[in-house]
């Protein structure tokens, strides 16, 4: 017997239509994606904190700050790496379901697994960001050491020197970190949102 036979998936009594009509606004995933040191956390902190200045409902989940709890059983090996991505998005999922605008700071550098996660979502949810920033800028900067740990190769499997990164072909939202202000990078992507009818 397949232990999910005996599991029923059971619905609030507040729903998420409820939840959005409180706030206001309706729920989504800013799913930033890109090569260490691109700024994903960076921008996705910058874009909650507009949100929150405006009151909006959103949250941030970092990879670094899952990795310390819910993944922390998890090591940077392909399959642990997928299981990553699936539970984030998992997670994520549950935010929108509570109306929240929840912004995703992961590498998640394998084109399937966010289609993976994409899948979870209604059409219009999934909002995939594109930091688009050359390595050797993103190398340049490497805010916690770990290009340099790659390339005398203590750390093995590392995205964009010992693993690939699939760009996406088609994301919503591509923000050039490296010839854009933190200001303007913001601004695309709240424009993006009310253009969306999302704020």
């Amino acid at each position: 017997m397949n232990i999910r036979d005996n599991i029923t998936w059971h619905h609030t009594t507040v729903t998420k239509k409820d939840r959005l009509l409180l706030n206001g606004h309706r729920s989504c995933v800013l799913w930033f994606t890109g090569l260490s040191g691109s700024g994903k956390s960076t921008l996705a902190n910058a874009v909650d904190y507009t949100l929150f200045q405006e009151q909006y409902r959103s949250y941030v989940l970092d990879g670094d700050n899952i990795r310390h709890g819910l993944n922390r059983d998890l090591s940077f090996h392909a399959d642990d790496r997928k299981e990553n991505i699936r539970r984030i998005g998992e997670v994520a999922k549950l935010f929108v379901d509570s109306g929240q605008i929840v912004s995703s700071a992961f590498i998640s550098p394998f084109m399937e697994d966010r289609e993976l996660v994409r899948k979870m979502f209604i059409p219009g949810e999934f909002i995939e960001i594109f930091l688009n920033c050359p390595i050797d800028v993103c190398e340049g900067r490497d805010p916690k050491g770990l290009y340099k740990k790659a390339r005398k190769g203590e750390i093995t499997d590392f995205t964009g020197i010992s693993s690939p990164y699939e760009a996406p072909n088609n994301p919503e939202i591509i923000i050039e970190t490296d010839k854009m202000t933190i200001e303007q990078s913001v601004k695309k992507v709240v424009a993006y949102l009310k253009d969306k009818k999302i704020l």
